[in-house]
Parts: structure tokens; C-alpha cells; sequence
């Protein structure tokens, strides 16, 4: 009796484990399907650095929820160190260029504390100031080395215009750093 005792135990605990496990795998499953993709979208929808000229950009923002330049979109912006993986972020629209979107990527962190660091790597910010492309009104900075090309399918949504005074300014600074 006490040794079928014993596998009557044995059996149960490798059922509970293999239940607990099974569930276990249930969740992990449920937690990868929630998390943002980070390949992005397909190659035919992905916006990439920019290298040519820049054509003369026009501040011409419009009403109607198609991009423009003056205006701040939403896409997702590949990482530059790896090209596959990036996020979605504000993207500020430059010009039309080659059936598509010249912009500059904005972020919300203040680059003004780590501005000679961030120089020693090539990369330089201007202030843009706060707007309708993000939902916290946080002031932004747009990343003026670094100009993105995008096509139209890349534009998930139109969030603001910059003021055509701000925008000049932008413009002033790629100018400056691109030669």
C-alpha cells in the first residue's frame, strides 16, 4: 500500500507541473502577442535615411490629413545601428521628394544636457516646441543630421503643424549641418 501510495503522489505532482507549465506557456504566448513588433512594417512601407540633396523645402501645412511639409506625422523610424527593428515616433515633414516624404524625427527627450556628447557621435537637435503631435503637449526636439525618407504608406497619422516661423528655423539648422 505504501509504495502505490507513492506513485499515486508521484503521479499528481507531475500532472500539477505539467498543468502549472502548460499555463505558464499560455501566458508567456499572450504577453508576446501584446508587445509592439519590433521588425516594423513591411520593406515597401519603411522609412530610410536620406542621403541626396534636399530639395528647396516649402512651408505649405493644409487641413485636410494628408501630409505636408511644415507638419508633424506619425511612422515608424528605423533604429540606425539596426535598421530592422525601430519605433513609432513624430516625424516632422521637410518636403515632397521621389513619390515620397523628406522629414526629420522628433523626440521629447531635451538633448540640451547631453548636446556635446550627442555631437562627438554626429548628432545634433533643435527645440521645436510643444504641439498636437503629442498627446502630453511635451516640448520636442527634431533630430536636424538625420534626414528620413518615407513613403506615403509610412504615414500612420497627421498630428500638428509647426508655425512657418518655427519651421524656417528648422530648415536653417539641416542646412547648417548638412553643408
Amino acid at each position: 500500500m505504501n509504495l502505490l501510495g507513492s506513485f499515486a503522489r508521484a503521479a499528481r505532482l507531475v500532472a500539477r507541473d505539467a498543468v502549472r507549465a502548460s499555463r505558464r506557456q499560455a501566458r508567456q504566448g499572450a504577453r508576446n502577442q501584446r508587445r509592439p513588433r519590433a521588425q516594423g512594417p513591411s520593406a515597401g512601407q519603411r522609412a530610410h535615411t536620406y542621403l541626396g540633396p534636399l530639395p528647396p523645402p516649402e512651408y505649405s501645412p493644409a487641413a485636410d490629413r494628408v501630409p505636408d511639409p511644415g507638419e508633424v506625422i506619425w511612422a515608424w523610424v528605423p533604429y540606425e545601428d539596426d535598421p530592422a527593428r525601430g519605433k513609432d515616433r513624430p516625424v516632422l515633414i521637410l518636403a515632397e521628394h521621389e513619390d515620397g516624404l523628406l522629414g526629420l524625427q522628433l523626440t521629447s527627450k531635451n538633448h540640451d544636457a547631453d548636446a556635446e556628447q550627442e555631437a562627438r557621435w554626429g548628432r545634433y537637435w533643435v527645440d521645436v516646441g510643444s504641439g498636437g503631435w503629442d498627446a502630453k503637449r511635451r516640448e520636442s526636439e527634431a533630430r536636424v543630421d538625420r534626414v528620413l525618407w518615407l513613403p506615403p504608406a509610412a504615414v500612420r497619422r497627421v498630428g500638428a503643424a509647426l508655425t512657418a516661423d518655427r519651421f524656417a528655423e528648422v530648415v536653417a539648422a539641416v542646412r547648417r549641418h548638412r553643408g
